[in-house]
């Protein structure tokens, strides 16, 4: 499993040659109501293994959550489970709001 610092998923996105990977955010409701990249899937961590179906196992993506501990585990268990292209934000969102966003609402 590949990690992401938060600048670099920022380059990424803003790259317009590259085709735009797979942002999965694995928060609780809640927090994604507070606070989201746009375009998400979000699929809370605890529903992963009952919808792991509705992911893409061929194409990259990117597991988002607070700080970067519940996307690591939810990626670990991805590519035990075939995904090929699994991807931890370090640092999650709220790397996202400290290093690349600084108006990113934080919590």
């Amino acid at each position: 499993m590949q990690q992401l610092q938060p600048q670099e998923l920022a380059a990424w996105l803003a790259d317009d040659t590259r085709p735009r990977p797979v942002l999965l955010d694995v928060r609780e409701g809640w927090e994604v109501a507070h606070c989201a990249f746009p375009g998400i899937v979000h699929i809370p961590m605890n529903d992963i293994p009952a919808r792991q179906q509705e992911l893409d196992p061929d194409s990259p993506t990117v597991v988002i959550c607070h700080h970067g501990m519940r996307s690591y585990q939810v990626a670990m268990f991805l590519e035990r489970n075939g995904f090929e292209q699994m991807i931890n934000l370090s640092g999650g969102v709220a790397g996202w709001a400290d290093e690349v966003d600084g108006s990113f609402p934080r919590y």
